[in-house]
């Protein structure tokens, strides 16, 4: 029986999170302190405490739940709960490969300041806009933003069968979300997040991310990580490096990467992390993996799969 750790993305974040793992841990402590040095600033404060407005900033919210992704995943493996594959949906991917030992915690929290401090300062500059577009197979969407011409707008995240994020242009976005109606969408709702991930306009924060991850060592990880960019399993440092540089202007291909793993051999999965977002996925992909949730240490000491 084959497990994956699939680690979440931005959105999944909540203000408490953690809180019980720092105050009753020795690793929670030590991470959570390493991480206030690493950002140079109270990271333990905001996501402790909030405000919500706050942690929901992308310079907050990623290294935010990159700490608490990771420490969950680390205490779920001295529990005796080894992962045979790993995957994380977008910035979960950098959880996703630290707990694959692609590279320690410390240097995956650098690696994730870079790239949410660059996400951010490319929302500033070129404001955007994301929409979840249901009921509409993916070559349908495709179509319909290659064909939009008034704009830049593309197909950013593959969640489910029926169930893909669109990026792009703020204008661009609002004004292709009528059109997907229109072709059949049962519902078409605009994100509440502030830039337009995975499309053209992350291409400053992918210069500034590329420069950090040439500038450091990745190893071949322990156990292969399902690439968003590719959906494909990868291992060599060489391939994650890439990877990673790739991905903030091309699409997550979820529902691809879960539907391989299936057919790789795993058959049970935990969502490492705050909230249910990747369960819920899970279940329109393929109900029959054996998908659950650890969030607090009582799940992590009590978790079971089999």
């Amino acid at each position: 029986m084959g497990l994956a750790f699939l680690c979440p993305g931005q959105a999944s974040q909540k203000v408490g999170m953690g809180h019980d793992i720092f105050r009753k841990t020795k690793m929670g402590k030590q991470y959570f302190e390493a991480a206030n040095d690493i950002m140079g600033l109270d990271i333990q404060d905001i996501i402790f405490n909030g405000p919500e407005d706050t942690l929901k900033q992308t310079q907050y919210t990623q290294p935010a739940i990159y700490i608490v992704s990771v420490i969950i995943g680390e205490l779920l493996k001295e529990e005796g709960v080894i992962p045979s594959c790993a995957a994380g949906h977008s910035l979960g991917e950098y959880s996703a490969l630290s707990l694959a030992n692609a590279f320690d915690f410390i240097t995956g929290l650098e690696l994730v300041k870079v790239r949410s401090k660059g996400m951010q300062n490319a929302e500033l500059n070129n404001p955007g806009a994301m929409a979840a577009v249901i009921g509409l197979d993916d070559e349908k969407v495709q179509e319909i933003c290659q064909s939009y011409n008034d704009g830049i707008v593309v197909a950013a995240n593959y969640n489910a069968k029926g169930q893909v994020v669109i990026s792009g242009e703020l204008e661009a976005v609002r004004s292709i979300m009528p059109i997907m109606k229109e072709a059949g969408a049962i519902k078409v709702v605009e994100l509440n997040v502030s830039g337009a991930f995975h499309s053209p306009l992350m291409n400053t924060a992918k210069e500034v991310l590329s420069k950090k991850l040439l500038s450091i060592e990745i190893r071949n990880s322990e156990i292969p990580v399902y690439a968003n960019v590719s959906a494909s399993p990868i291992s060599s440092g060489d391939d994650i490096r890439q990877a990673l540089i790739d991905q903030l202007e091309k699409p997550v291909l979820w529902h691809e990467s879960v539907t391989r793993m299936i057919k790789d051999g795993i058959t049970a999965a935990v969502e490492i992390g705050p909230g249910r977002v990747l369960q819920g996925l899970s279940r329109r992909i393929d109900r029959s993996l054996n998908m659950n949730g650890v969030e607090s240490l009582e799940q992590i000491v009590n978790f079971s799969y089999v």
